[in-house]
């Protein structure tokens, strides 16, 4: 798991799509936010916290629709 700093005024889908460009969904937030539940109620980050970016593998979560897949 890689660590990343936050600047000033990041959000949890700024920082997901900085980390995986355009392809960044919901389940990427999702996994970020997860990683860190010490933030879960921050909704706009300080510059300079150390946030953990988990591995977002293939897998395919069982909530998408089949035709998203």
């Amino acid at each position: 798991m890689i660590k990343i700093k936050t600047i000033n005024g990041d959000t949890w889908d700024l920082i997901a799509y900085r980390i995986w460009g355009k392809g960044a969904d919901q389940t990427q937030m999702a996994a970020l936010y997860e990683a860190n539940p010490e933030y879960s109620r921050v909704t706009v980050f300080r510059a300079n916290i150390e946030l953990r970016v988990p591995a977002v593998g293939a897998e395919t979560p069982l909530t998408i629709p089949p035709w998203r897949r």
